[in-house]
């Protein structure tokens, strides 16, 4: 195998392990062609042997155009080719993207995370004394199903409310005993309505296939004896083969 020129640019780099040191050597050899109209034919027969290297590519939008830039990146500006798409140079990010800033300040409670001490802020900017409050039940809610996942057993209302206190610097407050009458910090439980309609239509269907089967029932009883069924015919088919095979002539042994 072939080492890829480390004397090329980084992006010629990445080409060339895009398509193989052999379909590079293919595209340098393009400058040698003088006639124009031949070197254009040429690069067209390279293209689609790059896209035949590549057969994923042949879903993406714009296939042609991305391989004859690729292959004109790859020859270099100085090859001119008449190709039916239009060649623009690769645009080269040289610039290092900036740095992100991540929070240095560790979480005052770990349960929580940033983000409740986030909405806690965002409430405490809330003039209306009714908005807020309502706001403050919120996040206790959302602060008793996180603390769940944290603490299954001692996950209390008076906990939560001591925590929110503490995140809020007792700037947001809630009655403990409110919230458990009337149970603010509890998720609405969901509706069990298909489990309730899909009885009845259980016990309809089990009372049709019952009566049915009675009715089956009375109906072999009321059979006369001697009358058709499976029995009898296999009798009288018998007979009728004793009776075919009686009427056929034995013969002699030769």
């Amino acid at each position: 195998m072939q080492e890829i020129p480390t004397q090329l640019p980084f992006h010629q780099q990445l080409l060339v392990r895009e398509y193989g040191q052999s379909t590079y050597q293919l595209i340098l050899g393009l400058a040698q062609i003088e006639d124009v109209a031949e070197r254009t034919r040429r690069a067209a027969g390279i293209v689609q042997l790059m896209l035949r290297l590549r057969p994923s590519l042949r879903d993406q939008p714009d296939i042609q155009t991305r391989l004859w830039n690729h292959l004109h990146a790859l020859a270099g500006p100085d090859v001119a080719l008449d190709a039916p798409v239009a060649l623009t140079p690769p645009r080269l990010h040289l610039e290092k993207p900036k740095r992100l800033e991540y929070p240095r300040q560790a979480p005052k409670l770990k349960a929580y995370g940033r983000g409740i001490e986030a909405l806690i802020t965002k409430a405490l900017t809330i003039e209306d004394a009714a908005e807020r409050e309502q706001a403050t039940v919120q996040i206790g809610r959302t602060m008793k199903f996180l603390y769940r996942q944290h603490n299954k057993e001692n996950a209390k209302d008076v906990t939560i409310i001591r925590h929110l206190g503490e995140l809020s610097g007792g700037q947001l407050k809630l009655d403990a005993q409110v919230v458990a009458d009337q149970g603010l910090f509890e998720l609405a439980a969901l509706p069990t309505t298909s489990a309730a309609s899909s009885q009845p239509v259980r016990s309809t269907s089990s009372s049709q296939a019952s009566g049915n089967r009675f009715e089956n029932r009375e109906r072999r009883t009321d059979r006369p004896e001697g009358s058709t069924g499976s029995g009898n015919n296999n009798k009288k088919r018998d007979k009728k083969r004793g009776k075919k095979f009686r009427s056929e002539p034995q013969q002699p042994p030769q």
